[in-house]
């Protein structure tokens, strides 16, 4: 399959020349590399004319196309004709060898996917579980692998607000466990969400679908969005042979009252892109959730050395919880 990657970027040529470096000792190099960059500066673009990659095409856009979502869909109107399949990554991303490889090896496998995830492997430590290993409510477990549960999931269990589907698909109240709670088994799962900087779909389906603008700047959730979504209307997999790190680079990120703010706004909105008329009962849990996430961050203000982006975030998501109340997304 001819393929194309798109990599939307931000003031970090750094962590981009990694993820580029990484590209470039794949298995399989992709046909074209599309760099959209979103920076107010030229570092980006200076890096990249000191250090060659075969078949890489450099855009710079201009402040109306600046954002995560606008940048893809920028990319998406770039890419070739004769392009089958579209990857998109994160910057602060470096691939395992076969990345690209295990990718396509998937599109074979199930000539039905809209689309293919890969598989983040330095984020979450895993073991793999006895046969008769029964989990405590401190442990998550799945698919025969088990690790340390979140102190969030922890106390969600608490008080009954635990997802009730499986990884990578989003319960009626939402907050489901994303592909990140799949366990590193070398399978390939279904999912109905795929995190969108170690994502790929095939280029038809750009022909009905498009990133949504709601999300400016950041974007976050829109990886969400888009694919429950695609789901509607075809299968999504993630393969967890198709490894890469994910490095967190702090540079280009909101501030924590907006990312504050942004967490329940643009939570809610995915909510109800995939269950628009959820129940009462579906909508205390949603609630629930919120002030209960909430709660935590501003206890946060207490226990941890962080104080101050504990306290913004947790008026970011105060203030975006009470919006809701007289201005909707939707």
């Amino acid at each position: 399959m001819n393929f194309t990657l798109i990599v939307c970027t931000y003031m970090r040529p750094l962590p981009l020349l990694n993820l580029l470096n990484s590209v470039k000792v794949q298995t399989l190099y992709p046909n074209d590399i599309l760099i959209i960059d979103g920076s107010t500066n030229n570092e980006t673009k200076a890096i990249l004319e000191q250090n060659s990659f075969p078949d890489l095409s450099y855009f710079l856009v201009a402040k109306e196309d600046r954002g995560l979502t606008k940048q893809r869909n920028f990319g998406v109107s770039k890419v070739s004709n004769d392009s089958e399949v579209v990857c998109f990554l994160d910057d602060d991303t470096i691939l395992e060898p076969t990345y690209f490889e295990e990718i396509l090896r998937t599109y074979n496998i199930f000539p039905d996917a809209l689309g293919v995830g890969g598989y983040i492997n330095n984020e979450t430590k895993w073991e793999k579980a006895a046969v008769d290993y029964k989990p405590t409510i401190y442990d998550f477990a799945y698919d025969g692998w088990k690790k340390k549960d979140g102190s969030r999931f922890v106390l969600r269990k608490r008080f009954g607000l635990d997802s009730d589907t499986k990884p990578g698909f989003l319960p009626e109240f939402s907050n489901g466990r994303s592909i990140s709670f799949l366990p590193p088994s070398g399978k390939i799962y279904e999912v109905e969400q795929l995190m969108g900087g170690v994502s790929s779909f095939k280029k038809s389906v750009f022909e009905s679908f498009r990133f949504s603008t709601y999300f400016e700047g950041y974007g976050l959730y829109e990886d969400a969005d888009f694919t429950l979504r695609l789901s509607k209307t075809g299968k999504l997999y993630v393969n967890t042979n198709a490894q890469l790190g994910h490095f967190h680079d702090q540079s280009g990120r909101p501030n924590k009252y907006q990312y504050g703010k942004m967490v329940v706004r643009n939570g809610w909105y995915v909510w109800r892109v995939k269950h628009p008329n959820p129940s009462l009962k579906a909508k205390f849990k949603w609630n629930a959730i919120v002030l209960l996430l909430t709660f935590i961050r501003f206890s946060n203000i207490f226990t941890t050395n962080k104080r101050l982006e504990a306290f913004t975030e947790f008026t970011g998501r105060t203030v975006g919880w009470f919006s809701l109340l007289i201005n909707k997304p939707l």
